[in-house]
């Protein structure tokens, strides 16, 4: 039993590794890549989320003229209500809209609803306008001859 004692005492002398490189050109590579990436991406034209065909009147105005920005609420072919590009339920957009109303009593409120949209949502909105006090309601359209 004694050599077994010994066995178990036995010492491992470890090697000293060297530490690794970093190999900086692949480092660098891999950055270029990611900055033509980035570049790329981000000069791809921006799109509107909602795909909205307006109807079209004679007396439809350049947007931009107002000096109060409008609240803007539009509703797309299949009735859904949007504010900016979010979508929101009605209980939503009421809730904004009084909130809105408490905020600017001048408040306008702006429809921007698909020519093929439920005039029942367009009334809908409106209903909701009214109660939460807003009184002045505009709604976006297209002149006529242009796409």
């Amino acid at each position: 039993m004694p050599g077994r004692a010994v066995d178990a005492m036995n010492f491992y002398v470890r090697k000293r590794r060297a530490t690794p490189s970093v190999i900086i050109v692949a480092l660098i590579d891999v950055l270029i890549v990611l900055v033509i990436f980035l570049l790329v991406t981000t000069t791809f034209k921006q799109q509107a989320a909602l795909k909205l065909q307006l109807p079209e009147s004679a007396e439809s105005k350049k947007p931009g003229a107002n000096e109060n920005p409008p609240f803007i609420v539009s509703i797309n072919t299949n009735g859904m209500y949007f504010v900016g590009k979010l979508p929101v339920t009605f209980e939503q957009l009421e809730d904004r809209l009084k909130a809105a109303a408490a905020k600017n009593p001048k408040l306008v409120l702006a429809i921007n609803a698909d020519e093929e949209a439920p005039w029942g949502k367009v009334v809908k909105v409106r209903d909701a306008a009214a109660a939460a006090n807003i009184k002045s309601l505009v709604a976006f359209t297209k002149q006529p001859g242009r796409p």
